[in-house]
């Protein structure tokens, strides 16, 4: 059995998901993303539905460059032992890619695109290289509070570095472009400062067992190639991807597209787009503290399950907001659109680290751990391609109904998840990855 890492070591692990929630929330959901469709492209006459598209199919690009790579590279770090060098060179290549975001001006969409699609390649890519570090931190019975804490630690990082820029830098508009442009050098410094203590604290613990440096490449596609075919004996890992595949398809919707929605459908003025931000970082560092306690208490699949169905519920009431609001209307309150949207983001906030926490637990508790980097590897390759679905889904759906009508696809992703994940067994699961250790040992 794995013992528990020190504290300063776990410290050291969750403080990558402090620092790279600076990318997450300015450049993806809160800031750029905004910027681009409305400032950047700017088709307001065609309510921002090019931009829009633009915007899914950049993301959607860099999502395809991991699909392509994470296996491949999962399974050179286990060969290598150098998980700590590719995840530091991705490190880099973020820090660089999100700052020269500062020289895309109205207009320069191409330049925009480019950068986008390198930047979150390099930032998606970091994604999987330190979660495979999770099942070396702790027996899997803890892996629950380990990952929650990286998402709670990471939300508080999201709400330390928007906030900042969000009071430096000002509204999203064409007006105050010389100001909300530094938003890609400011969010890059923050990455590059904040992620120094994982370099600093996290071990790399195996070492390398390929025995020719030229033959790396080539043995880590074979190995790719190998674990496809043992993925059978993997039966509840594989049918757990599948669910991830589904549930990550909704929360790339919402992570890409909740602040273009207010923008574009909802209307917000600036004062509520940071309350907005602010009340659903908190709500959603609580949701994951909590379930990820719920889920070593009250197991993986039954805590995973409930946030699946509450994001259904969730998304509902999103799309609902503006027929809710007047119906409220009607009947005698004074609600603005905004503020019905507000209520309901913050009950859709407490699940949004919850159901990406607990998703990486399971798959850590499902995964041997001498395999752990190919593993998450397509852990990586599964919410990525469940990113392109997603966004490719919703970006060529809102171009044909509108945004509103598109955010439905989002129901439609959680309710399959759900249905997939009740064919998981996660007892079984774990008696085929002890059996699998035995046999290695």
């Amino acid at each position: 059995m794995t013992p528990r890492a020190s504290r300063k070591e776990i410290f050291g692990w969750a403080m990558f998901d402090f620092a790279n929630q600076a990318y997450t929330l300015l450049i993806i959901t809160v800031v750029f993303g905004d910027l681009f469709t409305r400032v950047i492209v700017g088709d307001a006459h065609h309510d921002y539905r090019l931009g829009n598209l633009l915007w899914s199919l950049s993301l959607a690009t860099g999502y395809l460059l991991v699909v392509i790579t994470a296996p491949v590279l999962g399974a050179v770090m286990d060969l290598t032992a150098r998980r700590k060098r590719f995840l530091f060179i991705s490190y880099i290549a973020t820090v660089l890619s999100t700052a020269l975001l500062y020289f895309v001006a109205p207009g320069y969409v191409l330049l925009g695109v480019l950068l986008i699609v390198a930047s979150n390649y390099a930032y998606s890519i970091g994604e999987s290289f330190i979660a495979s570090f999770l099942p070396d931190l702790g027996p899997p019975e803890e892996l629950g509070w380990i990952s929650g804490f990286g998402w709670a630690l990471g939300y508080v990082g999201g709400l330390v570095a928007t906030g900042l820029a969000l009071l430096f830098l000002g509204e999203v508009s064409r007006e105050n472009f010389d100001n909300v442009r530094w938003v890609g050098p400011f969010a890059a410094a923050f990455f590059l400062v904040a992620a120094i203590p994982t370099f600093l604290w996290l071990r790399e613990r195996d070492s390398a067992r390929a025995p020719v440096i030229d033959g790396y490449w080539r043995l880590g596609l074979q190995r790719v190639r190998t674990t496809l075919l043992e993925l059978r004996g993997f039966r509840d890992l594989a049918v757990f991807l599948l669910s991830a595949f589904f549930a990550m398809s909704g929360i790339y919707i919402i992570v890409a597209f909740t602040f273009i929605y207010g923008a574009q459908v909802i209307g917000w003025d600036e004062k509520m787009r940071v309350l907005t931000f602010v009340t659903v970082q908190v709500t959603a560092t609580l949701g994951a503290l909590l379930f990820g306690f719920a889920q070593d208490r009250f197991g993986g699949r039954l805590t995973y399950n409930f946030t699946l169905l509450f994001w259904v519920s969730a998304i509902l009431l999103i799309w609902w907001t503006p027929e809710l609001t007047r119906a409220l209307n009607r009947a005698g309150h004074a609600w603005e659109m905004q503020q019905v949207f507000q209520v309901v983001a913050i009950a859709a906030g407490l699940c949004l680290g919850a159901t990406q926490s607990a998703s990486r637990a399971i798959v850590g508790q499902l995964t041997p751990r001498d395999r752990a980097a190919e593993f998450f590897g397509f852990w990586g390759l599964s919410q990525k391609l469940a990113a392109i679905l997603g966004l490719l889904g919703v970006g060529l759906l809102q171009a044909w109904v509108g945004l509103q009508n598109a955010i439905l696809l989002c129901a439609v992703f959680f309710a399959l998840a759900f249905l997939v994940s009740l064919f998981v067994n996660l007892p079984r699961g774990r008696r085929a990855v002890e059996r699998y250790e035995g046999d290695v040992e």
